[in-house]
């Protein structure tokens, strides 16, 4: 008889959180028992796991005691806390914020990109950042096949990739626009929520992600950059492949775009080939039919767990460069999905 787990599932009251009940509830993981933990806020909450009536709890160490996994989405600062008092009661969390993503003795996975790393966990495994996660499960089978000399990425980022508040501002906002009102007044989230000034969303966009750092990016275009190096190249330094990002806040709720500019190092490689090995690439949905105009978009995509891919075609000034469009939901493939699916091969893999 195969072995069950006690799952716990940290920040499940949040927009990811509920999405990661979800996930696990269709998930191969064998399952014992399962238990919520959020705030003191939201302690009290009953929120269904299949045909279960669960109240979330408030968390605290001695939650994780008899805990096999713990799957975390509440806030690094609250991982930072917590995830330390989960390994040391023997369980293995994997971790859907920023606060271990660049730790050494972190695994930072994308299932389907660099499985074996998982091998090297200590008690956590990051999630990377939601936009990462799309851009490299496009751009894996091409590095595979003919290898990868540059990324020159823009996105095009949901509100939702700031939380459920976002989004309720970008409506609300959009509503005052419609109205003829004041769309400043309701913005109080956006570009990031610890800055001191802030934009309204609706009918606008927003250059920056994260905060601004003294280097004149934003440090989500930072993380861009650097998870990017981790995941393929198990170096987050490294010089092998060259990357940069620009990152924008767009008025979409759900589900990021992104315009992706990448050089291979097989000049001989075809837009054609290019696609072929993204379409079988698992996880990867090619859609790219310009005579019917398919191509990815958000409105589609939300929902899904794929990566949806098009608009590949080559760049005719430079040899061996490529441009390509890529959509993916970022609280599913982004996010739950993806931590849920790094927590199904920690199982198949025997690594829990």
């Amino acid at each position: 008889m195969s072995k069950e787990y006690n799952v716990a599932i940290l920040g499940a009251t949040g927009a990811v959180g509920r999405r990661m009940i979800d996930q696990l509830a269709k998930s191969t993981i064998p399952i014992k028992s399962v238990k919520l933990l959020a705030s003191s806020r939201s302690a009290g909450t009953h929120l269904k796991f299949r045909d279960q009536d669960l109240v979330v709890e408030e968390t605290t160490p001695d939650s994780f005691n008899g805990i096999d996994l713990v799957l975390s989405s509440a806030g690094g600062s609250v991982s930072k806390k917590f995830l330390p008092e989960v390994v040391k009661r023997g369980a293995v969390c994997v971790d859907n914020t920023s606060a271990f993503r660049m730790d050494e003795d972190v695994p930072l996975v994308v299932p389907e990109v660099n499985p074996e790393a998982l091998k090297n966990h200590h008690g956590i495994i990051a999630n990377p950042n939601c936009s990462t996660i799309q851009m490299v499960m496009a751009l894996e089978p091409v590095r595979r096949k003919f290898g990868l000399k540059q990324i020159i990425v823009s996105t095009y980022q949901a509100a939702s990739g700031a939380g459920q508040a976002a989004i309720d501002e970008l409506k609300k906002e959009s509503q005052d626009y419609l109205d003829g009102k004041d769309m400043h007044e309701d913005a109080k989230i956006l570009p990031t929520k610890g800055d001191k000034k802030h934009y309204p969303l609706a009918f606008n966009l927003l250059p920056q992600i994260d905060v601004l750092e003294d280097s004149g990016y934003s440090h989500e275009e930072w993380k861009m950059i650097h998870e990017t190096k981790k995941i393929m190249l198990n170096d987050m330094n490294s010089k092998d492949i060259k990357v940069t990002a620009t990152c924008v806040r767009v008025p979409v709720p759900i589900a990021h775009g992104e315009s992706v500019y990448f050089t291979v190092e097989d000049e001989s490689a075809t837009a054609e080939d290019i696609m072929d090995v993204i379409a079988d690439f698992p996880g990867d949905v090619l859609q790219d039919d310009i005579k019917n105009q398919i191509y990815p978009q958000p409105i589609n995509a939300e929902g899904s767990r794929d990566t949806f891919v098009g608009r590949i075609r080559p760049d005719y000034e430079n040899k061996g460069a490529f441009n390509m469009w890529v959509v993916s939901d970022n609280l599913l493939k982004g996010a739950a999905w993806n931590t849920v699916e790094n927590a199904e091969y920690l199982v198949k893999m025997g690594l829990i």
